[in-house]
This record gives C-alpha cells, sequence and structure tokens, in this order.
C-alpha cells in the first residue's frame, strides 16, 4: 500500500518527507543528476545524498565532475573480482545501517538493476516509503517492488531540453518566433494506456460518479508504480486529464473550510 504520507505530497508544495539519496553509480547517468534531485525535492528533503562505485575505473568518471557540486558522497568500493558487483552489497549494506537509525521516512534509491528489488521489499516491510529512479530498462521486479518509480529517461528530456531552446535563440538570425507548444506538454514518449486510466479512475469515484484528483493519481501508482504523465506529454496528472477532453470531464471545487479550489474528474 502506497504511504499516506506520499500520496499527500503528490498534490502538496511543501515537502513531507526526510530522504536517505543512494545512487548505484554503475547503474545510473551523471546527466541527469540535476533533474534527479530536483524530483526527490518534490517528495520531500534529501538528508543524506550518497554514491557508491569504483571511481578510480573510467566508467565512472562523468560522476565525479558532479560529486562536490551537488553535496553527494561518494563511497568508493573497488572491484575486488571480476564480473563480481561490490558496490551492490555496499550500497545494501549501507542502507540498512540507515534504516536502523530511525531517522528516515522513506530511500530514493537510482538504479536499473534488478539486483535491489528485495532492499526495496524489505524497506516497505519497515513501513517507509521507496522511491524508486531508473532506466526503462530497469525490470519490472524492480519497478513494482517501490511505491513509486520514475524514469530517468523523463528527467534528462527535462533538463537538457530548455539550455537547447536559450541557445537556439541566441545564434539564430532574428526572425518570427514559432507559436510554443502549451505550457507543461513535451512530446509524448509511448502510447497512453487508455483502458488502465479508465479502469482505475472507476475505482476511485464516489457514488456521484466523481474522483478528487489526489484519489485517482493515488490509485494509479497503486496498481502501476512506474506511471508518470510526463511519458505522454504533460508535466502533471491535472494538466493530463484537462487535455484528454474525449476522455474525461473535470470540475474544479472549493476545498471544504478553504478557499482553495481541487480538482475533481469523471469518465465522459
Amino acid at each position: 500500500m502506497v504511504s499516506p504520507r506520499l500520496v499527500a505530497k503528490i498534490e502538496a508544495e511543501e515537502p513531507t518527507l526526510r530522504l536517505a539519496v543512494l545512487i548505484d553509480a554503475d547503474n545510473a547517468q551523471a546527466a541527469v543528476i540535476e533533474g534527479l534531485l530536483a524530483e526527490i525535492a518534490r517528495f520531500g528533503e534529501a538528508t543524506v545524498k550518497r554514491i557508491y562505485g569504483d571511481f578510480t575505473a573510467q566508467t565512472s568518471s562523468s560522476w565525479k565532475k558532479v560529486l562536490q557540486r551537488y553535496a553527494i558522497k561518494p563511497v568508493q568500493q573497488f572491484a575486488y573480482t571480476t564480473g563480481k558487483n561490490a558496490t551492490d552489497s555496499t550500497l545494501i549494506i549501507d542502507a540498512m545501517d540507515l534504516l536502523y537509525t530511525r531517522k528516515f521516512d522513506g530511500f530514493c534509491l537510482i538504479t536499473s538493476d534488478s539486483d535491489f528489488t528485495g532492499l526495496a521489499m524489505r524497506l516497505r516491510e519497515e513501513g517507509l516509503t521507496v522511491l524508486g529512479f531508473g532506466e526503462k530498462k530497469t525490470p519490472d521486479a524492480f519497478r513494482n517492488a517501490c511505491h513509486k518509480f520514475v524514469f530517468t529517461e523523463v528527467l534528462r528530456a527535462s533538463t537538457v531540453a530548455e539550455p537547447a531552446e536559450s541557445t537556439q535563440k541566441t545564434v539564430d538570425e532574428p526572425k518570427a518566433s514559432p507559436p510554443k507548444p502549451p505550457t507543461g506538454a513535451t512530446e509524448p514518449k509511448q502510447e497512453f494506456p487508455k483502458q488502465f486510466v479508465l479502469t482505475a479512475l472507476e475505482q476511485s469515484i464516489d457514488d456521484a460518479g466523481w474522483a478528487h484528483l489526489g484519489t485517482f493519481g493515488s490509485y494509479l501508482t497503486k496498481l502501476q508504480p512506474d506511471f508518470d504523465s510526463r511519458l505522454y506529454g504533460f508535466k502533471k496528472l491535472s494538466e493530463l486529464v484537462k487535455a484528454k477532453t474525449e476522455l474525461f470531464v473535470t470540475e474544479e471545487r472549493l476545498a471544504p473550510g478553504s478557499t482553495q479550489k481541487v480538482l475533481y474528474v469523471r469518465a465522459k
């Protein structure tokens, strides 16, 4: 079951979780670090940031350039035997040590390696929130062991696209600017799972047929931890349901005892 604190954070603005961020340098890309830390900040405060790998190896050279800038503590692990990954063992041992300090609400595991599936399950058994970050090649076992799984390809796209656009403006000859795409929309990466989303909505609605957006989003994540509206061209779930007018009807209502409006959605 998804942690109530994580559910609250999906639509909240203030961080609610104290998080330990553990990065597997052998199975993560340094190019996504800025977007990665920004994404983690949506869920809570990264009170510990550690990265594990053999930083004497050429394959880890890209990480050495960003560790100091983002205050990430490197944990050097030499490869004692060819073909064996000593980094995994060190990361898992550290995770258990941090777990027993009882100082954290959750863990962020940055890896595309299914070997961490057992660790994610163990952390969940302790009642902690587990957030996974990895590439699309990450096996389903690890994705589903996390409360929420985010594809790093989405983060890389968001951090690379903007600088490219600003550079284009400075080098191009003056001319009329083409119309910009709607705010928050990006190029869809894969086919929209229409039936899955409508089924999740049906399970989230009240007796009148409406579902609070937060409840709907929570149920989507419970069923499929790697569900992310950015994969389909929208930064937020609210933008997705508003744009899919052929599938959804939306309505803004005042929250009880508040002047703040909340979004409700139902199937068309």
